[in-house]
């Protein structure tokens, strides 16, 4: 056994153990998964596959998973080998993008698996489907159109904006009509100046008669119209401020719970009386007119209900200055029998109004 002990074992034996390590690092560290069995072959055809090298990693979602095993010319295209790792599911719907990897013209092939519900890819099968990718060249095939484009763009703008050429564009017709127009409205203005004059003059007339109206103190005079539309806004402010306050039987009937209640009991009843499939609307109206013979105001609030689009009901209270008018008549003295001189009296009263209203087409009948 002294050769055991002998340099030349002793020297081999370390070779071999190196070596062995080196070759298992070169495996682990390797992005080809063909050692020991750990793969699966695919291939596919490109019309162009400038950017790729043979060796070169195959990715999915950006991470390493096989090589490109080989490159050769088939049928006129490129013809890509790869191996990718077993446990990337390959199914018949896979499909292949080569991706840019930088602006030097560097490119990778990006695999996508597939609906993991599709069959599974044959072993050494072709992946049908080739996704177009953003590479270099594209981008500039794109850049290319683009600067074409606006080629084109410029070239038309320099003739409608030229002498011979604004009759031939949308734009130079465009820019023609309105040199045109700025050189007629210059014309224009040019020519009748003195009666632009007399334009100005009318208008400052004009202002001078309404600044003389506004300064008229008279009965007929505007300030005293608007001190009578302040006097009835005024009017109008006391009656609704009356009505917020539970004041008067309208007030009552907005304010008051217990009425309110009563109203709303009866807009039910009236509801459930009339409803129908269709959606039953209710609307409230308030409106207030001034009797200038009577000298107060007539004040109406109103509910309308309307069960469907041919018909509906309208219930009012009316406080009326005018509900009760009695009129006197005195005979006046040494005349005839037909002279004689009447007094009418008024007295505030409170009515209410009920309608019904039916419409045929245009027409509408009420009646209550």
């Amino acid at each position: 056994m002294n050769w055991l002990r002998a340099a030349e074992f002793k020297v081999g034996l370390l070779v071999i153990v190196v070596g062995s390590l080196i070759a298992v690092m070169s495996m682990r560290v390797s992005d080809d998964p063909s050692y020991l069995g750990r793969s699966k072959k695919a291939w596919f055809l490109l019309p162009n596959a400038g950017g790729l090298v043979k060796n070169s990693a195959v990715r999915s979602a950006g991470i390493p998973v096989g090589v490109i095993k080989d490159i050769r010319l088939q049928d006129g295209q490129a013809r890509i080998d790869i191996t990718v790792k077993s446990d990337v599911p390959l199914t018949t719907s896979a499909a292949i993008e080569i991706k840019a990897q930088g602006i030097l013209g560097d490119s990778h092939v990006e695999v996508y698996p597939g609906s993991p519900t599709d069959a599974p890819l044959p072993e050494n099968a072709q992946i049908m489907n080739i996704k177009g990718g953003g590479s270099l060249e594209n981008l500039m095939a794109q850049v290319g159109e683009v600067a074409a484009s606006l080629k084109v763009v410029a070239k038309n703008l320099e003739e409608a904006t030229t002498e011979d050429g604004t009759r031939k564009h949308i734009l130079g017709r465009i820019v023609k009509n309105v040199e045109t127009i700025t050189q007629d409205l210059a014309q224009v203005t040019s020519e009748n100046k003195d009666k632009i004059g007399d334009i100005v003059d009318e208008v400052h007339d004009i202002t001078s008669s309404l600044r003389e109206v506004m300064n008229d103190n008279t009965d007929t005079g505007l300030k005293k119209t608007w001190s009578r539309l302040a006097n009835t806004m005024k009017n109008l402010d006391e009656i609704t401020g009356k009505i917020n306050r539970g004041e008067g039987t309208i007030g009552k009937l907005i304010s008051d719970e217990a009425t309110a209640e009563k109203v709303d009991s009866a807009i039910d009843g009236i509801n459930d009386l009339v409803s129908s499939a269709s959606r039953i609307e209710t609307a409230f109206d308030f409106k207030t007119e001034y009797l200038g013979e009577v000298g107060n105001w007539k004040s109406t609030i109103g509910v309308k209900i309307q069960p469907g689009l041919d018909r509906y009901y309208y219930v009012a209270v009316v406080d009326d200055p005018a509900g009760v008018v009695e009129t006197t008549r005195t005979q006046t003295s040494g005349t005839t029998t037909n002279d004689y001189t009447e007094k009418k009296t008024y007295e505030n009263k409170l009515k209410f109004t009920l309608l019904f209203a039916k419409n045929f087409w245009d027409l509408t009948l009420k009646g209550g």
